[in-house]
């Protein structure tokens, strides 16, 4: 018999939801929130009544979308961890009264191990075991992935995510919310040599990113000096001004180009250290055109396999949710209805 999940996630301000047959998606409906644009970043309220005006409408638009009924439906799937509190409990509490409703098991997902799992989306699968490195606004982290419910995290960042240093460049450089998009379209115009910033030297598999976002402050702050250690900040507001705005392609350039080297450096080292050749990246920040085209052409010169997701599988969405809570049914790994959605959650399982 087909195994048919509904899935939905609402970790922070996408109302998604999706349904799976078998493992193969037949909808993935997304709503996005606009809301959050004036101030410049995600306000947990406001995306809390968000999730509340947008879940009906979502699932219901999946649901019809793939063609299946409620009562076909032979689980339901959240996202349980991590994210935003009040987004959680939106999709956690309909998750569990459809489940009530509708007497089916329930399935509770950790987010970032659907992203990873997003590779398993397509009919072109990595092997197990293969290496992810999961890029996102608050995780950059390598994984290494057994099998679709084993997994160990064996580098993470010690400090800040490499999303976040894309977005916290943006705000720097005066684009709008969310920045992080808008890097990667100048940077595509522009010399990523023109300007250099540093490589954080951290043993092991780890990232640091909170130096290079120092360095890139004192960079703006004194216009592009290259005493920025040795003298007073003395650019004026306006001179500032001025120099961003008449080198903002290679500076965002220049920036990619070293977020995404200290990125591609570290999966080099784990694949060597590994021997492992089928090599995936995942997260908001995997849809980075950049980055992209750094996996392809590194796996092309070390002999890995690459997997990179559709556009509409790196960010946050319900397909990934919906693959993950498919092997867990075929495991029987089900949840009752009194489990609570957290904000934060340990991802090695």
């Amino acid at each position: 018999m087909p195994v048919t999940i509904l899935a939905i996630e609402s970790s922070c301000d996408e109302t998604a939801a999706s349904v799976c047959v078998d493992g193969r998606i037949l909808s993935n409906y997304i709503a996005t929130q606009k809301v959050h644009e004036k101030y410049g970043g995600v306000v947990p309220e406001l995306a809390s009544r968000a999730h509340l005006q947008n879940i009906v409408p979502v699932v219901d638009l999946a649901l019809k979308e793939s063609g299946c009924s409620m009562q076909s439906l032979d689980a339901i799937a959240f996202t349980q961890a991590p994210g935003l509190i009040g987004s959680l409990l939106v999709g956690a509490q309909f998750a569990k009264s459809m489940a009530l409703a509708l007497d089916k098991p329930l399935i509770a997902v950790h987010h970032m191990q659907a992203h990873v799992l997003a590779n398993l989306i397509p009919d072109d699968k990595p092997d197990f075991p293969f290496l992810c490195l999961t890029v996102s606004g608050g995780h950059t982290q390598i994984v290494l992935c057994t099998s679709p419910t084993t997994m160990k995290v064996i580098g993470e960042t010690i400090d800040d995510a490499a999303g976040e240093a894309f977005d916290k460049t943006a705000k720097l450089l005066g684009l709008p919310y969310p920045g992080g998009p808008l890097i990667d379209k100048y940077a595509a115009n522009g010399n990523p040599n023109r300007f250099a910033f540093p490589e954080p030297q951290i043993a092991g598999l780890n990232f640091s990113f909170s130096g290079l976002k120092t360095s890139i402050l004192y960079f703006l702050q004194n216009a592009g000096s290259s005493n920025v250690f040795k003298e007073a900040f003395t650019a004026t507001a306006e001179e500032k001004q001025r120099f961003i705005d008449e080198n903002l392609a290679d500076i965002c350039a220049s920036v990619q180009h070293r977020i995404i080297s200290i990125l591609i450096n570290k999966v080099k080292k784990a694949a060597k250290e590994t021997g492992i050749k089928d090599i995936c990246i995942a997260g908001g920040v995997s849809a980075n055109s950049g980055l992209r085209k750094a996996l392809k052409e590194t796996g092309d010169k070390m002999g890995w396999r690459t997997f990179i997701p559709a556009f509409e599988y790196c960010t946050d969405n319900a397909a990934m949710i919906a693959i993950t809570a498919y092997y867990k049914f075929l495991q029987n790994d089900f949840v009752s209805l009194n489990i609570s959605p957290s904000p934060r959650a340990a991802f090695d399982m």
